[in-house]
């Protein structure tokens, strides 16, 4: 079954309980069982909290969960891929980071994740009122499809008398009255005040130079995507922060997928960059700013003479030209993972910090634990960090040295580097002229940014909602040395030759989009590359044969697959078309007993 197989009859597979170790949350403390949720549409959601394709997917259902409210519940399963995600108060801190309105189970040791065999973060399997599995989704882009089916399964249920109507299981928590709620990244003004980027509460706040006094408010606190006055604009999520000029403030306004602008005078709010909606493979990549979608900008810095970005949602680097009012790919293929060399040829994984100094930007490059920089002349080259799988806290030569997430990073006046090591609660310094990684700072929680304020450094310190300051020191804190390795089990496959299907179905009422030729694309590589003995590279057919390498035990199998699909509907001159998409990190081991077959699901079941 492959890219071209019609939708079958619906294949039903009784759906397995729902279990973690780490209980429920949303759910006013009670513990939740499908038989408890029998006559609704489920639907599963497999995320975790550092994948920002997970981040889209919770942005993707918040219309579905409001417009069938009485007949779907969503449940979000939160499956780690870090370490730090396994911590049942982190996971608590991102239900409420990212305005989860639903119920969660905390599944610390993948249980649940086995039980539903899945393979990628994000997935979404879709349960009938009678507890049978009838769909399953990887990836991006799928909500249509999951209303399509639900608008189906209502109809189907009704006349069987097995729906049920009514309020969902979901508990509002209680709202928490701090002064900041998880800050993402801060601003020292040309006044000597902060400006902080409020992401949950969707606002910016100004706060004097003891980073607590509130001097004002950005932003109406209700997510949105409003230009005007300070107190009506709408921010989602806003992170980022840099200074345009004297007078403006530039604003990396993550899930409206735009670049903002604040008058620092008025506190005006004026949109630069992106249209609000999220970019796509076939989208423009350069042109006028506010035509262009973009995709989860994370962060933001001048250098250059050009606005830079970090384009989380594409694992590239943009920028903004504010002499032309233009934006442009600058580096990145939207490939994720750790590649260097000349801008256009490297990969990142989720960029999320910048900082610049005269020659070099530093990033942030956060699911590869990594450290990076780019040089003038466009070169990406990495300082810390191999690749998506491995990460720890330990120093020394930055060689062999580990991050675990990091989402801030700070140029130093010694021409050092701070990193906020996010999910080792740290603050880390890498020294380019001795090669060494040290640690600052311990017991910070979450830190996102830090800010140079005089001879202090200031951290935003997301997950305890404040901003604390730091006397850099001269020596550096000693911490016990720690590797890890993504814990997800491998997958046993033969040696020689394997066939990888990529399964999808196009949605009820849809059929691929081939007006502007193949509406499909693969794209395959491995870690370590002499896994693959053929097979490599992009193609547009879902399935492909692939000889796998008898002398290499184990590696990571990278897939990318996209589909195109449109309304089938010959009347219709514009169509209605949707972009389904993912990429797969499967690792696999090499036995002779293992299969010689790797389904992966982007869309439908596999027969």
């Amino acid at each position: 079954m492959n890219a071209a197989s019609p939708a079958p009859r619906r294949v039903r597979v009784r759906a397995p309980e729902l279990v973690g170790k780490g209980g429920w949350l949303n759910t006013g403390g009670k513990d939740l069982t499908l038989a408890e949720l029998r006559g609704k549409c489920v639907v599963v959601d497999f995320w975790t909290f550092c994948c920002i394709n997970c981040l889209h997917v919770l942005d993707e259902l918040r219309e579905l969960e409001e417009k069938h409210r009485d007949t779907v519940v969503i449940v979000g399963v939160h499956s780690p891929k870090f370490v730090h995600e396994a911590e049942h108060q982190a996971v608590v801190d991102a239900v409420e980071r990212y305005g989860v309105e639903h119920p969660v189970l905390d599944d610390p040791e993948l249980a649940t994740w086995k039980q539903y065999a899945v393979r990628a973060w994000p997935t979404l399997v879709v349960i009938d009122p009678e507890g049978y599995v009838v769909a399953q989704h990887a990836g991006e882009g799928h909500a249509h499809a999951i209303e399509r089916l639900v608008e189906e399964l209502e109809a189907e249920h009704t006349a069987k008398g097995t729906l049920r109507r009514g309020d969902g299981p979901y508990v509002a928590p209680e709202p928490e009255p701090t002064v900041l709620r998880f800050p993402g990244k801060a601003l020292a003004l040309p006044n000597g005040n902060l400006l902080v980027s409020d992401t949950t509460r969707h606002q910016l706040v100004e706060l004097e130079e003891d980073g607590e006094t509130v001097v004002r408010r950005i932003g109406s606190g209700v997510r949105g995507f409003a230009d005007g006055a300070a107190e009506k604009a709408g921010f989602s999520e806003p992170q980022g922060l840099a200074l345009l000029d004297e007078g403006a403030v530039v604003v990396a306004d993550t899930v409206n997928h735009a670049l903002r602008r604040v008058d620092l005078a008025t506190g005006a709010v004026s949109t630069l960059a992106g249209t609000g909606r999220q970019w796509w493979q076939g989208s423009p990549t350069s042109g006028p700013a506010r035509e262009i979608d973009l995709s989860s900008p994370w962060d933001v810095a001048l250098f250059g003479g050009k606005v830079w970005i970090a384009m989380a949602g594409v694992h590239q680097l943009w920028a903004y030209d504010p002499a032309t009012g233009t934006v442009a790919v600058t580096a990145g293929t939207t490939n994720e993972g750790l590649v260097d060399g000349p801008g256009p040829e490297a990969w990142f994984a989720q960029p999320s910090g910048l900082a610049a100094t005269a020659d070099r930007l530093w990033l942030a490059d956060s699911e590869t634990s990594a450290l990076r920089w780019v040089d003038p002349d466009g070169t990406v080259r990495t300082a810390v960090g191999t690749g998506l799988f491995d990460f720890g806290h330990r120093d020394g030569a930055a060689g062999q040295a580990l991050l675990q997430h990091p989402l801030g990073v700070t140029a130093l006046p010694d021409g050092s580097v701070a990193v906020c090591d996010t999910y080792n609660h740290a603050l880390r310094r890498y020294d380019p002229a001795t090669g060494e990684v040290t640690t600052l700072a311990t017991d910070l929680r979450e830190p996102s940014d830090a800010v140079l304020v005089g001879d202090d450094i200031v951290v935003v310190e997301s997950a305890r909602h404040r901003l604390t300051r730091l006397r850099l020191p001269e020596e550096a804190v000693r911490v016990e040395s720690v590797a890890h390795r993504t814990q997800r089990a491998a997958t046993d496959v033969t040696p020689g030759s394997v066939r990888l299907d990529v399964i999808f179905q196009a949605p009820a009422g849809q059929k691929l989009d081939t007006r502007y030729g193949p509406s499909t694309r693969l794209l395959v590589s491995a870690t370590p590359p002499e896994l693959l003995l053929a097979g490599e590279g992009a193609g547009t057919d879902l399935s492909r044969a692939v000889e796998l390498n008898p002398a290499v035990p184990e590696g990571v199998l990278h897939v990318s697959a996209m589909a195109a699909s449109c309304d089938d509907d010959p009347d219709n001159a514009y169509p209605a078309c949707h972009v389904h998409q993912q990429d797969w990190g499967v690792p696999v081991r090499l036995t002779g007993s293992g299969a010689d077959r790797l389904p992966l699901v982007l869309a439908g079941m596999d027969g």
